[in-house]
Formats: C-alpha cells, sequence, structure tokens
C-alpha cells in the first residue's frame, strides 16, 4: 500500500510526523505538506505564483503553498503515473474539525482534492489545540487506513474523522455521525498595528448549535471518534426540481 500524507498544519508539526510514523508500519509512506501552518485555508489554489518544493528528507517534501496545493502537486506533478498512491490521507490536525469547520479546514481540504483526483481520501483531526494523544488518533488512523483500503467507500465521498484527545483505552468507540452546526463565529477584533492603523483578528468559532445524538459534536463529547462522511457534489438535489418553477417567475 502507498500512502500520500499531507496536512494544514505544516510539515513540520508534530500531527503529521506521529501519523507517518504509525502509517510508516503497514504502508510505503511520502509526505507532502506546507512549509508552515495553514490552518483555515480551506480549498484555494495558489495560482499568482509558482510553487517552490524542497525535499527535506527522503520521501518527505515541503511546499510554498496550501494544503490543496500540495495534494495536487503531489498527484499531478511529483509522482509517475505507476508510483500514484493508493490512498491520500490528511493529518492529524491539532483541533477537532466539526460541524461548519469542515467549509474551512484545510485538513479536510487536502483530502477533498485528493478525491477529487481520483483517489480514496481520509481525513483525521484531534481534539483541543495542544493534543496530549496524538499516538491515540495515530492508532485511530491506523485502523481505519487499513479498513478503508480493504473496503473502499463510495466514489466522490470522504470521511471525515475526529478523535477524542484521550487515552486509546478510554476511548467509548467509533460511531458514524452527521455534521453539526455552529452559532454564528464571535465578531472580529479591533486592534491597532504599530503605525496607529485599525487591523481586524477573526473572531473564535461559535458555540455548538445543533449537537444533538447522532452529530459529530455529540460523539465527541461522549469519548467517540465521530466518522462523519463528506459528500462532493455541493447540489442541493431535492431542491433543484422546485428551483425550476421558481426560476420560472423572472420576468
Amino acid at each position: 500500500m502507498k500512502i500520500l500524507i499531507s496536512n494544514d498544519d505544516g510539515v513540520h508539526a508534530p500531527g503529521i510526523n506521529i501519523l507517518a510514523k504509525a502509517l510508516g508500519n503497514i504502508a510505503e509512506i511520502t509526505i507532502v505538506a506546507p512549509d508552515r501552518d495553514h490552518s483555515g485555508a480551506s480549498n484555494s489554489l495558489t495560482l499568482q505564483n509558482p510553487l517552490r518544493v524542497r525535499e527535506i528528507e527522503k520521501r518527505v517534501f515541503s511546499v510554498q503553498g496550501t494544503p490543496t496545493d500540495c495534494v495536487h502537486l503531489a498527484l499531478t506533478g511529483l509522482f509517475k503515473k505507476d508510483e500514484m498512491p493508493d490512498l491520500v490521507v490528511s493529518g492529524i490536525n491539532a483541533g477537532s474539525n466539526l460541524g461548519d469547520d469542515v467549509f474551512y479546514s484545510g485538513t479536510v481540504a487536502a483530502a477533498m482534492e485528493g478525491r477529487f483526483m481520483g483517489i480514496p481520501s481520509i481525513a483525521f483531526s484531534i481534539a483541543g489545540g495542544e493534543p496530549s494523544f496524538y499516538t491515540t488518533a495515530a492508532e485511530v488512523a491506523k485502523q481505519l487506513v487499513q479498513l478503508l483500503y480493504n473496503k473502499p467507500i463510495p466514489t466522490k465521498t470522504i470521511l471525515n474523522v475526529n478523535v477524542p484527545d484521550v487515552a486509546f483505552g478510554d476511548l467509548k468507540g467509533f460511531t458514524a455521525t452527521r455534521l453539526g452546526t455552529r452559532h454564528m463565529a464571535d465578531r472580529m477584533v479591533p486592534s491597532q498595528d504599530p503605525r496607529g492603523r485599525t487591523i481586524y483578528w477573526i473572531g473564535t468559532s461559535g458555540k455548538e448549535n445543533e449537537a444533538g445524538k447522532g452529530t459529530d459534536f455529540y460523539a465527541m463529547s461522549h469519548q467517540e471518534v465521530s466518522i462523519t462522511p463528506l459528500q462532493l457534489d455541493l447540489t442541493h438535489h431535492s431542491v433543484r426540481d422546485s428551483l425550476e418553477d421558481w426560476i420560472l417567475a423572472i420576468d
């Protein structure tokens, strides 16, 4: 098995290196990751500048670009056709990606890019800004990656996996979930730069809104590993037919 690993915390982040070590026991690993933290980059591509790549260790590439850049570059530039990976794995992200977070997450975006390019993909995140139990998430990743390789899921689908920051033995199990929702994010925080000009910092994420049983929020709060299938087709199919009638109202 060949695995491409990327992330949004950067090539030197502890999560990606712990993940690579764990998966290196079951597969041939190549890391292609940003040279710095790109959290919140979502699916952005760098189009106005070239991408600079540096192999900092054998099969470990540092890229001056976003998580999506990294996966796109690996699959369309670095790998030869006979070297393509069997799976794309993103993470382990420091901090969960729950509910609305998936729209902003570079971790999830890296997995999406893999799936766009036709490779089964999965994203891993662990709760907490400075997690204590990366090894738990790494063991979860090892188990789920082997399962995904042996039992592929439907195409145009990725798995978004969130792991509680607890010892592996304290996990309460694995559960299939749906995305919850958050309340609106906190207001921007104004400040001043050294020249007295107003600058703004993005406010913190909103608190949980829809977080009932079956959601990713609920699973994590009960120390369960949350596994959410995400579809790449964003079309709201149940509304499409009624939209035809709505369009007829155009003068």
